[in-house]
């Protein structure tokens, strides 16, 4: 058995230590978390209001919304997400603020110490990690987005106050099921008896409602309980609490920003109408169709499953430009094929990249999947193959780069906000 590292040890040497020692990356069930989290004290967070946010899409961006209407409304707001882009340490976010490696360390310290013989996955460490630091805060809301599914996931050890799901499509199969029905119900596992349970996905399958009732959770769902319209310049939105108008138009997708004000509804009646408004209209997250550069467009989304193909198919389609280039990168357990068809007709040239590690998939992998006479090219590094597309970009060209959390990290590293044409 691996030791565990001294005390005092650097958070590296920590991430390496988790990742080693679990036998499986995913490793689903509730029964090892649960007991080190009973252990410690973290099986609930006393008078902090929970909100556990899942979905195939849309459960960062809607975090991050959630997150800047409470902190602009004066509240304490803790937010566990995943996988990380860039740094470990922004799964952790306190008031703003991604827990600091010192602070990470000593709640690794802590969980390694209560565990004893239970084994942990990588994201049990990190879900417990991220409780761990938001019991210390004593903060008035946590929010809890989670890794996969959600009746399996660590972060359904806490009951929620208020469940999100935000969309329902096909992701991770293998441990969801094969069908819309079958995935909707591992979604719904979130849900609590009493407690409200806002569905932002309108396809909504029967299987999700039908949890809900058997939980005797209070559905509140899109389309049927609160509703929104858009035009060019602004959107509505309707609910039983809350209506609102001429509310900016979101960077964030707006099925989300939609979302959020239903949780608000009920998180936070009182909240005002120019707080919710400037917490929509201003949020922005890293990786969601985040722009790098103007002239030429050069675009950063972390789609990596066809929904995500189709909404960035779809943003990608309302922006004026000349030519569309695509580099893009998956993971093998990804479904390739139906991602990159969402998009084949709309681009001009792909520049495929190989994913290093395990699940990386190659080039030549991703090549295979592309319908015929797309134009490809391939590469092993990301430097390769920026250093293509720059070479012929004009102004009036988007470059979109997409497909995984390690395909923009990769390029962000690669890019380093360089000047273009």
């Amino acid at each position: 058995m691996q030791a565990a590292p001294p005390k005092g040890a650097a958070l590296t040497t920590w991430l390496d230590f988790l990742l080693a020692i679990h036998p499986t990356e995913i490793d689903m069930g509730l029964a090892r978390v649960s007991a080190v989290a009973a252990r410690l004290g973290l099986d609930h967070l006393g008078d902090t209001k929970v909100v556990t946010v899942a979905g195939t899409n849309g459960k960062g961006t809607t975090c991050a919304m959630i997150e800047a209407a409470l902190r602009l409304s004066g509240q304490t707001v803790g937010v566990y997400s995943s996988p990380h882009l860039l740094n470990y340490n922004e799964r952790v976010r306190i008031n703003g603020v991604d827990a600091t490696d010192a602070a990470l360390v000593e709640a690794f310290e802590a969980i390694e110490l209560a565990r004893a013989e239970i084994s942990l996955t990588f994201f049990e460490y990190a879900t417990l990690a991220g409780l761990y630091l938001f019991h210390a805060a004593k903060l008035d809301v946590v929010l809890l987005e989670v890794g996969l599914g959600g009746r399996l996931d660590a972060t359904n050890l806490i009951d929620a106050d208020i469940a999100v799901v935000t969309s329902i499509d096909l992701d991770h199969q293998e441990y969801l099921g094969d069908t819309r029905e079958l995935v909707a119900a591992e979604k719904a596992g979130i849900f609590r008896a009493n407690r409200p349970a806002i569905v932002g996905e309108a396809d909504c399958p029967e299987s999700l409602i039908q949890v809900a009732y058997n939980t005797g959770a209070l559905l509140y769902r899109v389309g049927k309980d609160f509703s929104y319209q858009c035009n060019e310049h602004n959107w509505q939105y309707q609910g039983k609490q809350f209506n609102l108008s001429e509310l900016p138009l979101p960077f964030l997708p707006q099925p989300n920003a939609a979302t959020v004000i239903a949780v608000l509804e009920h998180l936070c009646p009182n909240i005002s109408a120019e707080v919710v408004a400037k917490a929509i209209g201003e949020t922005q997250l890293a990786g969601r169709l985040e722009h790098l550069s103007q002239s030429p467009k050069v675009i950063v989304d972390v789609a990596h499953n066809p929904h995500a193909a189709r909404y960035l198919k779809s943003r990608l389609a309302a922006m004026p430009k000349g030519r569309l280039f695509a580099l893009c990168g998956m993971l093998k357990d990804k479904d390739m094929r139906s991602v990159l068809q969402e998009l084949a007709t709309d681009v001009n040239a792909w520049f495929l990249c190989d994913l290093s590690g395990e699940r990386g998939a190659s080039a030549q992998e991703l090549n295979a999947m592309m319908p015929q006479g797309a134009k490809t090219q391939l590469f092993t590094q990301m430097q390769d193959a920026w250093q293509a597309i720059k070479a012929q970009l004009q102004a009036d060209d988007i470059v979109i780069v997409f497909g995984s959390f390690y395909t923009v990290a990769g390029f962000k590293d690669v890019f380093k906000g360089e000047e273009l044409v």
